[in-house]
């Protein structure tokens, strides 16, 4: 909500904190002159901390910045992005058409989901609108953070977010994303929290800040002569002195215990009791705890009962509400809430006609001081109310799950409505919604007038389903497991899958071995007469064995479920007849032949499969998508990169329509390695960074580690090795010794990263060691030429034409590395450059067609490159010249800065006059980090300082600066600026840069 002033705190002056203000107003002046700044306000309860976030405002304030506020909540941290809702709804609402004309259309119907004051114009959703999961809630993640840089401009904005210890997990996934990925613009976005309260995953989210964007203030205690100064003359020393020990040095416990009487304070000498927490979770020194109870004691006894029946309420409550839970007129809570704001245990809150309690602590005491039993009755009142009121499912839910009786199914339903209403942004809160729902559900419920209550075991796969995207794996994982102990033993096709499910989780938590162990039990159990029932187990068994490159296990299995599915009534009318035309068993066979080395069979089977996925429905794919993900992989691997981008398209599509997108990690993460191959670098980027976010929510070290190993990948084409150089070094933390090809990718990376920074020796060790030596390697074969090509080129420009010729005959040992491999031919051609150029020119210009075959555009520009130099030391400068700038003009398009330098040098060599990378037409396109870099080019912002304020090389940012210009098609800095104003011109439909990328 937005703030024009400092909030009230009280009347007492801030003391003892002239430090911290200082380093607040340090702050606000620098988000103030356009940067983005992280604040984090810590301590215990009562430290000063939300009076110190009003100093930050009224900072914020005197320099121009728009202040909003929001605030998490004890018993309310069940709305998902509550804080995010809180702090920016009003703003929203009275900027909304700002707002619309700022946000592409994707983002703002993201967001009319969450902002109540972005919802009233969206179209009613489509059959197929909404996913009901979401881990691509990263989406929403970026669609704020769009809304932050909207509301931001010009003017600045401050957005403090108090006491989010309590904050819902959407909002900490939220600041989870602000942290790593910052908005643009001048905004400052301070936090506070209290130390021993906030959980691993809030401390997490905020460390994933870049250095040098957070400041992390610990608002320690008072000293004693603070103390002193706190409590003012009218307390004599000895009192003084006591009550300090007693509190520690805390403002609020001072407070407290200073409004008791003085037998309340310890003795001078007793033991500083705030040194050890109490027995709950507000961690109270007893004495404090105590005072603050006398204080609530102390109270009239309808003013007592209106504070107990408010803190049932919420953080801020109307006193119709009040009389409702109490239950009393609203005359009476009216006059009992006159009396609680006298004595200052409520104040007015900023909203209109509303209270809220002087602080959390108070709040949190006057709740726990109600009996149990009462309080279970003020939420049914309320609840009743909220029903009566149409008021949304969630805030209801809230108030059902602390009073519903167990076999309520009315009760039962409305959490369910719950779940489902927030799965998609938060699915974690609507897994604890689900739980609540399930621990009221009788084992066998007879139904209601409205219709048959609902079935445990559908409830229980779609809260396993629910703790799996949200990040829970082993909660996920458990209730999966409780699925299959409630199943009967003879119910063998849903036995199977459940099993399925868990092993695909287990997979996910680096349990491999365990998912297994499952997998089999349940197969061995299967009688013969319904084995068909046991496919899933199969499929599941013999995609393990491929990943682990276990071929032989995995035809061995193949072969055993072909003869299931062969048999009379074994299935084979689930596989449209005949099982030969089943795309999973296709599918696994294509990867069983291709990690084989079976080529010819491979290309057989991709072709295939091809056909047979085309003319499968959705619905017919949907059971086994993770089957069709191998696709994505094998077909791109292959080379079919076409194919393999529509594989990929369709396999997300059909992982958001039907909840499986806890497979959407590895099918983004293969749509960056096509797009990578096929040159489009801006967008294998984003990409790749799409399924690292995907892959952290999920909370998947395996996914984490291939999506920043193939990130890795598609930034060193860029020529910014020293941050691929440290995308694989995360890569390998995550990988965590693993090894199997997807862990390798990481060490590859790391080592072709080493090699473009010039330690070529240690990035070839690297890269032989992830090869194992070619021994026996566990990565695939594209990968394994890749690896050879690269090393090869590099030996070949160090003048080591013998250590490059062994690298190519490693690349010609790789099955399917002969002559029709582009990468196996050009290696070759690195290894003759020395000894025999021509050879190496026709071999370059022989790999150059192999690739321009597969649409592998940057490869072929490497080839004639190499052709080039190659025809070069052979004399024929206008061969040489000709194949330079066919080179230079793919890798400028392409952002490929560094190969691009490289090719502009060999080309001044031969007396070219060649300047910057070529320009591609100005179709404008931009992607989501070139629109970032436009802006700041359109501001004067040099690179140096670009790569500054976006934490970036300096480097990468040469290589967007190239891509923006290529892309909008200008020569200079000033006619970028130029580019952007004809985009915010009205009717545009853009703002700034952001209007540029809306066109992908």
């Amino acid at each position: 909500m937005p703030d024009s002033s400092v909030p009230l705190h009280g009347n007492r002056a801030l003391v003892g904190r002239t430090e911290v203000v200082r380093l607040l107003g340090t702050e606000a002046e620098r988000a103030a002159a356009g940067e983005f700044r992280l604040v984090e306000l810590t301590g215990d309860p009562g430290a000063g901390k939300t009076r110190l976030l009003g100093e930050t405002a009224a900072a914020a304030l005197r320099h121009g910045l728009t202040v909003l506020r929001g605030r998490g909540t004890e018993y309310e941290n069940d709305v998902p992005l509550s804080l995010a809702v809180d702090a920016l709804d009003d703003e929203v609402e009275s900027r909304a058409e700002q707002v619309r004309a700022a946000l592409d259309p994707e983002s703002a119907r993201l967001l009319a989901d969450v902002f109540p004051a972005l919802s009233a114009d969206r179209p009613l959703p489509g059959p197929a609108a909404a996913p009901s999961t979401g881990l691509n809630r990263y989406r929403v993640h970026r669609a704020v953070r769009l809304l932050l840089e909207a509301l931001a401009g010009p003017g600045g904005l401050a957005v403090l977010l108090d006491d989010v210890h309590w904050a819902d997990e959407g909002s900490v996934e939220l600041l989870s994303h602000l942290a790593r990925h910052p908005p643009r613009g001048p905004l400052l976005l301070a936090v506070t929290y209290r130390t021993r309260q906030a959980g691993p995953r809030l401390t997490a989210a905020l460390a994933d800040a870049a250095p040098g964007l957070r400041t992390r203030i610990e608002v320690a205690p008072l000293t004693l002569r603070e103390a002193g100064e706190f409590l003012g003359p009218s307390v004599g020393a000895r009192r003084r002195r006591a009550l300090y020990e007693a509190s520690g040095g805390n403002p609020l416990y001072l407070e407290a215990l200073a409004r008791s009487a003085p037998a309340a304070a310890a003795p001078a000498g007793s033991p500083v009791e705030s040194a050890a927490p109490a027995a709950d979770d507000d961690l109270l020194p007893s004495a404090v705890r105590e005072a603050l109870a006398a204080e609530l004691a102390a109270l009239p006894d309808d003013a007592r009962l209106a504070a107990q029946a408010a803190a049932t309420l919420g953080d801020e409550f109307e006193p119709g509400m009040v009389a409702v839970a109490a239950p009393t007129t609203e005359a009476e809570a009216l006059a009992a809430l006159d009396e609680l704001a006298v004595r200052d245990v409520v104040r007015c809150a900023p909203t209109p006609g509303r209270f809220r309690f002087r602080h959390p602590v108070v709040r949190h005491l006057a709740y726990a001081s109600s009996g149990a039993g009462w309080r279970v009755a003020a939420h049914a009142r309320v609840a009743a109310a909220l029903d009566e009121r149409d008021a949304p499912t969630v805030t209801r839910a809230r108030h059902i799950a602390r009073s519903a009786r167990f076999g309520d199914l009315l009760s039962v339903g409305v959490l369910v409505e719950a779940a489902r209403a927030t799965a998609y942004q938060s699915p974690a809160t609507a897994a604890q919604w689900l739980r609540t729902a399930l621990d009221l559900l009788p084992e066998k419920p007879g139904g209601t007038a409205t219709g048959p209550a609902p079935d445990r075991l559908s409830l229980l796969v779609e809260l396993a389903r629910l703790q799996g995207v949200g990040g829970r794996l082993v909660q996920g994982r458990d209730t999966a497991l409780e699925v299959l102990r409630l199943l009967p033993p003879d119910a063998w096709a849903q036995r199977a899958r459940a099993a399925r499910f868990c092993a695909i989780l287990e997979r996910l938590l680096n349990r491999q071995a365990e998912g297994r162990a499952l997998l089999r039990s349940e197969l061995g159990r299967v009688p013969p007469e319904h084995a068909a029932d046991a496919v899933p187990l199969h499929l599941q068994l013999i995609g393990d064995s491929l990943i682990r490159a276990d071929f032989p296990a995995a035809a061995e299995q193949l072969d055993r479920l072909t003869a299931v599915l062969s048999r009379p009534g074994g299935g084979a009318e689930a596989a449209g007849g005949a099982p030969d035309d089943w795309v999973p068993l296709v599918v696994l066979r294509l990867g069983c032949a291709y990690g084989a080395g079976d080529l010819d069979a491979a290309h057989g089977l991709a072709a295939k499969a091809e056909r047979l996925t085309e003319e499968a429905t959705d619905a017919a794919l949907a059971p086994w998508l993770e089957s069709l993900s191998f696709l994505c992989w094998i077909d791109a691997m292959m080379g079919r990169l076409p194919q393999a981008a529509r594989v990929v398209e369709r396999s997300l599509a059909i992982a958001n329509a039907t909840g499986q997108s806890y497979l959407s990690p590895w099918i983004l993460t293969a749509q960056a390695f096509t797009y990578g191959r096929t040159g489009r670098l801006a967008e294998a980027v984003d990409r790749a960074e799409d399924a690292v976010d995907a892959a952290r929510l999920l909370g998947s070290d395996e996914c984490v580690a291939l999506a920043l190993a193939v990130k890795s990948l598609m930034v060193r084409w860029t020529g910014d090795h020293a941050a691929a150089l440290a995308l694989a070094d995360e890569a390998i933390r995550h990988a965590d010794g693993r090894r199997e090809w997807w862990a390798l990718l990481g060490a590859v990376g790391r080592g072709l990263a080493l090699v473009g920074l010039q330690e070529v020796d240690a990035g070839a060790a690297q890269v032989l060691d992830a090869c194992d030596a070619f021994v026996a390697p566990l990565l695939e074969r594209s990968c394994l030429l890749v690896c050879c090509e690269a090393m090869a080129d590099a030996e070949a420009e160090r003048g080591r034409s013998a250590a490059a010729a062994d690298w190519a005959k490693r690349a010609a040992a790789v099955p399917g590395g002969g002559t029709g491999s582009g990468h196996a031919v050009l290696a070759r051609a690195h290894a003759e450059q020395e000894d025999d150029p021509a050879a190496a020119a026709r071999g370059a210009v022989r790999a150059a067609e192999l690739f321009e075959g597969t649409g592998e555009r940057l490869s072929a520009a490497r080839a004639w490159l190499r052709a080039g130099t190659a025809h070069a030391r052979c004399g024929q400068k206008s061969a040489a010249r000709a194949e330079l700038a066919r080179a230079a003009e793919v890798f400028g398009a392409c952002g490929a800065l560094g190969l691009h330098a490289r090719t502009v040098r060999e080309q001044r060599r031969l007396g070219v006059r060649a300047g910057r990378a070529a320009r591609t037409p100005a179709d404008g396109r931009l992607s989501r980090r070139e629109a970032e870099v436009a802006e700041l080019v359109r501001q004067g912002f040099s690179n140096q300082r670009i790569a500054e304020r976006l934490f970036l090389s300096p480097r990468t940012v040469e290589t967007h600066v190239a891509h923006v210009f290529a892309k909008l098609g200008v020569s200079s800095r000033a006619a970028v600026a130029g580019k952007l104003a004809e985009v915010r011109e009205p009717g545009s439909g853009g703002s700034g840069a952001s209007g540029a990328s809306g066109a992908q």
